[in-house]
């Protein structure tokens, strides 16, 4: 698993940690901060996601290139 998907999870965490203490605070700028931490978070884990799938897609390609190769 990419560094980014596990720094994203844990910021969408923090962030929605955030975001309901704000609104039980009543505290708008705590829950914008929340909100803006948990789409921090979910940016970082897409980019983790689309790079865990570029490793996969090399990963197959190289196996198929051996495979290739041997015959």
């Amino acid at each position: 698993m990419d560094k980014n998907r596990i720094q994203g999870k844990l910021e969408k965490a923090k962030g929605a940690v955030k975001e309901s203490a704000g609104r039980i605070l009543g505290n708008e700028r705590l829950r914008a901060e929340g909100r803006a931490d948990k789409a921090k978070g979910q940016f970082k884990d897409a980019a983790g996601k689309a790079a865990d799938a570029a490793r996969e897609a090399i990963g197959k390609a190289s196996d198929a290139l051996r495979k290739s190769t041997k015959h």
